[in-house]
């Protein structure tokens, strides 16, 4: 049986890498699903093909009128949104001796600021109907001491708080919130590592290799569905082993 049948999910950056699986994966398991994204109009294309059905929106997690006018569709058409997965981030390759100031503002504004905004403005609705899942994607670098961009673990590290304080305070609402933490995947970040760092994960890495987007998506998948009923305020990391 499809565990997401009648539900509706909002993700945003849902036009490339493991955002478009997610969009997939979740419309497999029967639920309808919107997902936003801030330039990739081929790539948001190529999403709803994947996932027939989707429901693109143009708009940036740092828009806070978009993403109100967004969800405001969404609830008008559909009728809520259950789930939300805070997906959308970035990150750069710089160490802290060559960071400007504006490369910390950037990476710490889409990657937190942008979930909260976003959050806040789903959790109005979903706390008048006292139900609903969000599910932030963080990272392994929260988890574990690894090199990696500074700007980059901190708001990696700053969701997982977010989330853990978030699904404390709207538990008595029946939201629960949760942390998904991948580690090196076979898009995204991965693919712009030094030879040298990919081959240092892969060598701490269990199962010696990296994590498909597929698999993560499943992953999600579960976690926001009614099966996984009694997790809140977790942090659950999939990495393979490191």
């Amino acid at each position: 049986m499809a565990i997401l049948a009648g539900r509706t999910a909002l993700v945003t950056g849902g036009s490339r890498g493991l955002g478009r699986a997610l969009v997939s994966e979740f419309a497999r398991e029967g639920a309808r699903v919107a997902f936003s994204y801030a330039r990739d109009e081929a790539g948001a294309l190529a999403t709803v093909d994947a996932a027939p059905g989707a429901r693109p929106f143009r708009v940036s997690v740092l828009d806070s009128g978009g993403t109100q006018a967004m969800i405001e569709a969404v609830e008008r058409d559909w009728g809520a949104v259950d789930i939300l997965v805070n997906n959308a981030g970035v990150s750069q390759n710089l160490p802290i001796a060559l960071m400007e100031e504006e490369d910390w503002d950037h990476v710490m504004d889409v990657n937190v600021k942008g979930t909260f905004l976003t959050t806040r403005a789903v959790l109005r609705g979903m706390i008048r109907r006292k139900r609903g899942v969000v599910l932030n994607v963080g990272s392994l670098v929260s988890a574990r001491m690894m090199e990696a961009p500074v700007h980059y673990c901190a708001s990696k590290a700053a969701i997982k708080g977010l989330s853990e304080a978030l699904a404390k305070e709207v538990a008595r609402y029946g939201i629960r919130v949760l942390c998904l933490a991948p580690g090196l995947l076979e898009d995204g970040v991965g693919r712009n590592l030094p030879e040298h760092r990919l081959a240092d994960y892969l060598k701490h890495c269990s199962l010696g290799r990296l994590g498909t987007l597929d698999e993560v998506a499943r992953l999600a998948a579960f976690l926001v569905s009614d099966a996984n009923g009694y997790m809140t305020g977790e942090t659950v990391v999939i990495d393979g082993g490191v």
